[in-house]
């Protein structure tokens, strides 16, 4: 699942729901995660010392290929165009395999998630409910003694059990009532916006300026009441009334998907799509190369693009944090759970064709086919890829409940040494140091970097936004991870994550832990308690002798899953 989150509170009539929005009130200038903060006050990474620094060095940067797992990306954004991956071995649309890896006209990069029709999926179901009524008619009903099962299926059945907690638990679902309230105040709320557009003669208005209007017929009047009550008091002030009312819809969606997801198995969206034979791994070559596939589909992929790498210094919306990268589109992350035979083949593709860097802001809390997603990691990591995951926005500790992908392996419980798992900073003047909706873990997070109110390219040509997530700040530290290796390129993986997390900056005072709200040391909630910070980072890479090598290949010993 896309990993954006800003998460806001709607109180309606003593029900308390929570979903997710586009923009809320500004208090950070557009760019603060790149600042310095004793030049500016704002805790960012210090990019612009960075770069003084490698040019106080003379030292001359090499183009690092960046590949970004995600929804889709707009290849026309002003501001990408200049940066995006071109596939130069391939003739873009002559249908031909030009270079023969199986993937016709993969110019950009490819979509795992299209159909050779020519369409895509862009709405998905949740991994839980598929696990749930997926292996239903094996394990509901049984009596089943663990000790006598295969390690394999013991491991399946505690997946099952744990996935009909979630689907269908006490705990798990809106009930009938809440979920008709639901309904009904969306309702209204479509119904008193529709008065509002009407009475103010537009479409489109930010809370601020529905403040500002005063209405004059009854109707009106009682319209801004109920919609300028919710903004104010969910702090939706700069939002306007069309993200608001889509973050309120997505949201009763969900839940309406969730309780029907206790009686009914999920549409099987992919599956009637793609048309491949899922449960062979090896079945490898389905999809398409429309990368973006609409507007909405690319949202979240466009900006996390454009805070890797969007063009630095052309005047035009916002820089990247890396100036000499090029992002290659891996189109696997619906709205939805992803599938993790989409997720691994894009890992193995990305190393195929020369990514460096991998940026993987999705996550979710089950992972059926973990051992594809684990073989392809070890294939990145034999060709010296980093991976960059962010950590989730459920303010959960993950060290104790489960976050996929994960670096451990589930064969041998070791860990992948090229992975580094990003937490979401802010800054005080936004809320305070930690991020108020991100997951956290003495283990298993690695570093915090900014993903609060962060600024950067969607879809539209030329079009900008803020947004916030792990799913920000993950790219982040992808792209300080480019920086680094566009400088020093002899680094390995695990040279340039140890560079990072090593030269994290540990702040002064505590911060808030994002699901107690307790004030504890950084330390507490992450394994290195530091900030990312570019600028410490090339300076301790300059320091180093570059290990990188080329390991011999992982070849797979995955087997396609039986049916039945």
């Amino acid at each position: 699942m896309n990993l954006l989150m800003k998460r806001t509170f709607l109180l309606i009539a003593g029900t308390v729901i929570s979903f997710g929005l586009f923009a809320q009130k500004e208090d950070v200038p557009h760019g603060w995660h790149l600042m310095d903060q004793g030049n500016s006050g704002f805790y960012g990474i210090s990019i612009d010392k960075a770069y003084d620094f490698v040019k106080s060095k003379k030292l001359k940067s090499q183009t690092v290929i960046v590949a970004v797992i995600d929804s889709g990306v707009d290849t026309l954004h002003e501001d990408l165009r200049p940066i995006l991956w071109h596939n130069t071995k391939e003739i873009p649309g002559n249908g031909i395999d030009d270079d023969k890896n199986g993937y016709v006209d993969d110019y950009y990069g490819w979509n795992f998630l299209g159909g050779r029709d020519g369409r895509n999926v862009e709405a998905d179901s949740y991994e839980g409910a598929r696990v749930y009524h997926g292996l239903k008619s094996k394990w509901d009903g049984k009596d089943v003694n663990v000790a006598t099962l295969t390690k394999d299926d013991a491991e399946e059945y505690k997946m099952w059990q744990r996935a009909k907690e979630s689907v269908a638990g006490s705990d798990s679902k809106t009930s009938a009532m809440e979920l008709m309230f639901l309904k009904k105040a969306y309702q209204n709320t479509v119904k008193n916006d529709s008065i509002l557009r009407k009475a103010m003669g537009k479409d489109k208005y930010t809370g601020k300026e529905l403040g500002e209007f005063t209405p004059t017929e009854s109707d009106a009047k009682k319209a801004k009441t109920a919609i300028y009550g919710l903004m104010a008091q969910n702090e939706a002030m700069e939002t306007s009334n069309q993200e608001f009312l889509e973050g309120f819809g997505e949201y009763v969606d969900g839940e309406v998907k969730k309780a029907d997801a206790v009686e009914h198995a999920p549409t099987p969206y992919r599956a009637d799509i793609v048309k491949d034979n899922y449960d062979d791994i090896n079945d490898r070559f389905y999809g398409n190369p429309n990368v973006m596939a609409s507007n909405k589909a690319a949202m979240h992929g466009t900006h996390v693009s454009g805070i890797i790498a969007a063009a630095r210094g052309n005047g035009v919306g916002m820089d990247g944090v890396a100036d000499n990268v090029k992002i290659m589109m891996l189109r696997a992350v619906p709205d939805g759970d992803e599938h993790d035979k989409d997720i691994a083949l894009a890992i193995r593709y990305a190393a195929d064709n020369g990514a460096k860097v991998i940026n993987m802001s999705f996550g979710k809390s089950f992972s059926p086919e973990k051992k594809w997603i684990d073989e392809a990691v070890k294939y990145a990591q034999s060709k010296g890829v980093l991976l960059v995951h962010a950590a989730g926005n459920d303010a959960k500790n993950v060290d104790t409940t489960f976050n996929f992908p994960m670096p451990v392996f589930q064969a041998d419980g070791k860990r992948a040494s090229n992975w580094i798992t990003v937490g979401a900073s802010g800054d005080p003047k936004a809320g305070g140091l930690t991020a108020g909706f991100s997951n956290y873990g003495k283990k298993e997070v690695d570093v915090f970097a900014p993903g609060v109110k962060i600024w950067s390219s969607v879809p539209g040509g030329n079009t900008y936004q803020n947004l916030q997530g792990t799913s920000m700040a993950s790219p982040v530290v992808a792209g300080v991870a480019a920086f680094i290796l566009e400088y020093f390129p002899n680094l390995s993986a695990e040279q340039v994550k140890m560079v990072i997390e090593k030269s994290a900056q540990k702040p002064a005072g505590k911060v808030k832990n994002p699901e107690t709200g307790e004030m504890v040391d950084l330390s507490d909630i992450s394994k290195t308690g530091g900030l990312v910070n570019a600028y410490e980072a090339v300076k301790l890479a300059s320091t180093l002798k570059g290990e990188r090598k080329t390991a011999k290949p992982v070849v797979s010993t995955v087997k396609p899953k039986k049916k039945g």
